[in-house]
């Protein structure tokens, strides 16, 4: 209502003399005619323009100022730019986002949705995973306590749990002869450091005592004679170092491969029992479809299986290999180096571990430095 009042006041006609010149009386009444129509503007109008703004779609900007032609009206709506509104509160004028500020709000509608989807998605997977390992769980456990009661079927490989018991026998063994060992080993450790200690007070004595200084001097002699137990315990840490080895490591690791083999074998024990079970039920739609999905699991298993059976047989037949070659080893290195050394051979004894690459760490090396002791 305004922009047209405001229209029309500025395009009045105003008189002119015959000289060309706009006369003083019929300038003032238009003048003042135009603001009486512009305050003629009830309170309630006015308060709505402030409130709402005008509407810029159907405000006219005039060019060239009163008297001009109707040519001169220039409609807003022609004019490209950020739109404004007004703020009644601050009287400001805002500016009002347009097509840019709609895109950046789709942009980030879109990349929230995008994380909403992959989150879900993420959801579904852990919680499917989490439905199958159930499943695989309850079947089976069911199976093992068949088989515990006697009331289901295994799959049984004899020759080769035949081996696997076999083995199971030998690592016990070799787990005593490591035992004794690192026994023997702990007491001729103990034996050496005692005779060093006897050697040494005997020697004091033979200073301390001069009437018995000659039998002293002679049994302290003889045990430092003797006193070469550090190059046995050198061979004997070497011996139980790769029985260590042989049995902690080589035998472990294909114990769990076999305990692999045996998670499968239960598994593909539960699915194949699972697929008997339903195709002695009722051919109807509903079964067959719960039978196709039990043979698909049953051939994911029935491969799985042989797998592992093929990896229990390789490994087992490079155990053996191993084994023997390590045990040739050790036992001529503790045969030659204990026979040297209770003949009292020492130069056999070192020749012994030169053979066989043992390097003896120099007396004191366990011992830390003196710059690691402050």
């Amino acid at each position: 209502m305004t922009e047209s009042i405001m229209s029309k006041a500025a395009t009045m006609e105003i008189p002119i003399n015959s000289n060309g010149d706009t006369g003083t009386l019929a300038e003032d009444d238009s003048l003042e005619q135009a603001a009486k129509l512009q305050w003629s503007l009830d309170e309630k109008d006015l308060q709505q323009v402030m409130v709402s703004g005008p509407n810029l779609n159907e405000t006219s900007i005039v060019s060239g100022g009163y008297g001009g032609t109707a040519e001169g009206i220039i409609p807003t709506s022609s004019i490209k730019g950020p739109a404004v509104r007004y703020n009644a509160e601050f009287n400001k004028r805002i500016p009002v986002t347009g097509l840019g500020s709609s895109n950046m709000h789709h942009s980030s509608s879109s990349s929230s949705m995008t994380a909403d989807d992959m989150t879900r998605g993420v959801a579904v997977e852990k919680l499917d995973s989490m439905k199958k390992w159930g499943l695989n769980t309850y079947k089976c456990t069911k199976q093992m306590i068949s088989e515990r009661f006697g009331r289901g079927s295994r799959t049984v490989d004899m020759e080769l749990e035949a081996q696997i018991e076999v083995l199971r026998d030998t690592k016990r063994k070799y787990e005593n002869v490591l035992r004794l060992a690192r026994a023997l080993t702990n007491h001729f450790y103990n034996m050496v450091q005692t005779q060093q200690a006897l050697g040494d007070t005997f020697a004091d004595l033979s200073q301390k005592s001069p009437e018995l200084r000659t039998a002293f001097k002679s049994f302290s002699t003889i045990c430092v004679l003797l006193c070469n137990g550090e190059t046995l315990l050198g061979a004997v840490n070497f011996f139980v170092s790769s029985i260590n080895t042989l049995v902690n490591k080589t035998m472990e690791d294909t114990l769990m491969t076999i305990k692999m083999y045996e998670n499968a074998r239960l598994e593909f024990d539960a699915y194949r029992s699972d697929l008997e079970e339903l195709s002695l039920g009722p051919r109807d739609a509903v079964t067959m479809a719960r039978i196709d999905a039990a043979q698909q699991q049953y051939q994911v298993h029935k491969e799985k299986y042989e797998r592992f059976r093929s990896d229990v047989i390789i490994k087992l037949k490079f155990l053996e290999e191993n084994k023997v070659k390590v045990m040739h080893k050790q036992l001529l290195l503790f045969h030659n180096a204990i026979s040297a050394y209770f003949a009292g051979n020492q130069q056999q004894l070192e020749q012994t571990l030169k053979q066989f690459n043992i390097k003896l760490r120099p007396p004191g090396a366990d011992k830390p430095s003196w710059l690691e002791e402050q």
